[in-house]
């Protein structure tokens, strides 16, 4: 199996893309693939497939064999992958994923014809936890954890974000309270866990533990998810920049369609075969 490492500011991934559809056993491949000390370590496995509904179709596997219904950092690599190997010749693109059809921009570099940056339309942010509207996501949510309360913000952005404010999130412990706001029984499906300090109406810090995977250096969706937590708390604009440890992401909640818009940078480290 021929495989691609990328990643989008530390948020990495293994690419493939010579399948038609999902391998057997994809559940242990995963898992297998993404082990940092027996495989070729990562936070995702994910595969570029044909689509019948866009240019390309994007499956992400979680390291620990679970299948993400979106992933904002690696659509970005995706969307790169797909258009320096000319799966795709257009700097606009759509990609299908598990929370619907995305479209892309590149910012493509014309001397070079390598991907800078990429936009995605993340499309719009729902509130829909057991019929939870904007309101009530930001009215009194909190959840009891050990000997903490913590209030909370619950954002979709396709997969499901709580997103809770403290004083410093790039000190905070991330992985004695991510793991336990994760699997709490509030969210069946457990859920990404956002720990955000707000440093002006145009800058967040935020940590993050991702659902399946631990905590790690990004997350695109967890990122637009704070970007729509900060403006429905009444604590950011609309455009910010959300610093995260693997880097900056640039985020707006567009006020016209709705919908939030993620720019970033998508990086290739290099390129293997899976023997296994």
């Amino acid at each position: 199996m021929q495989f691609t490492k990328m990643h989008g500011l530390g948020n990495d991934f293994v690419i493939v893309s010579e399948f038609e559809q999902l391998p057997e056993n994809v559940e242990d491949l995963a898992r297998r693939v993404c082990d940092r000390h027996f495989g070729i370590g990562a936070d995702g496995l994910v595969f570029i497939l044909p689509s019948q509904k866009a240019d390309v179709r994007m499956r992400i596997m979680n390291a620990d064999g679970t299948e993400a219904e979106q992933c904002g950092n690696a659509i970005r690599c995706v969307a790169k992958y797909a258009y320096e190997r000319q799966i795709v010749n257009m700097r606009e693109l759509a990609v299908e994923t598990g929370a619907g059809i995305q479209h892309v921009w590149l910012e493509v570099n014309d001397r070079s014809n390598m991907v800078s940056r990429v936009k995605v339309d993340m499309g719009v942010p729902r509130f829909d936890r057991e019929n939870m509207n904007e309101f009530s996501a930001v009215d009194g949510a909190s959840l009891s954890v050990l000997d903490q309360i913590f209030p909370y913000t619950y954002v979709s952005m396709g997969n499901p974000h709580a997103v809770t404010f403290v004083e410093n999130a790039t000190e905070f412990d991330v992985d004695r309270w991510g793991p336990l706001i994760e699997t709490h029984e509030h969210f069946p499906n457990k859920t990404n866990v956002e720990f955000v300090t707000v440093q002006s109406p145009e800058l967040i810090d935020m940590r993050v533990w991702e659902r399946g995977v631990g905590q790690t250096l990004a997350c695109g969706t967890g990122a637009c998810a704070v970007a729509v937590a900060g403006v429905l708390n009444n604590k950011t604009g609309r455009r910010v920049t959300v610093r995260l440890k693997g880097g900056d992401l640039l985020i707006e909640w567009n006020e016209q369609d709705g919908h939030v818009y993620m720019t970033g940078a998508a990086e290739e480290v290099f390129r293997g075969e899976w023997l296994r």
